[in-house]
């Protein structure tokens, strides 16, 4: 796995989250996986809820060790070299062409959830702003095509 970029609130929601996965879930799981095997039911493997248990705990497995991997090769970004020039963890307030701003986090690729507004930096928007101060318009190349932003605000 390549470095993966990550905002410090990034880096520190994935900690809490290995936590509570190893600390909280995995035991939460494996009891429920106990008390499963002890009801005395002979037909576990035909059982709905003890699959459900043993997929839940397959996922809470595999998520722990994406996190670790994403950890051990992390590096968290630092704030812009050059004041106002945006970088991972500005926030970014852009306006296309007689459309509404909109206000966007950049962050790194494994934080990026478009829901909250936060874009990766190696999203169209992303890589077409970094390095771009407020006042500067950017073509952005995306999937469904060109267009342009100017870049109202950098906070």
């Amino acid at each position: 796995m390549s470095k993966v970029i990550l905002t410090r609130e990034g880096y520190e929601k994935l900690q809490a989250e290995l936590k509570f996965l190893i600390e909280e879930k995995r035991g939460e799981i494996s009891k429920r996986l106990r008390d499963a095997i002890e009801s005395g039911d002979n037909d576990l493997l035909e059982n709905a809820e003890f699959e459900a248990i043993k997929n839940e705990q397959s996922f809470v497995e595999g998520r722990i060790s994406e996190i670790e991997r994403m950890l051990a090769v992390a590096r968290i970004a630092e704030d812009s070299p050059v004041k106002g020039e945006i970088a991972i963890g500005s926030t970014i307030i852009v306006q296309e062409d007689g459309e509404d701003k909109e206000e966007f986090f950049i962050v790194g690729a494994a934080e990026a959830n478009p829901a909250e507004r936060k874009i990766s930096y190696e999203s169209p928007i992303g890589k077409a702003v970094i390095g771009h101060k407020k006042g500067d318009v950017v073509d952005v190349e995306a999937p469904a095509g060109s267009f342009r932003l100017k870049i109202v605000d950098v906070k």
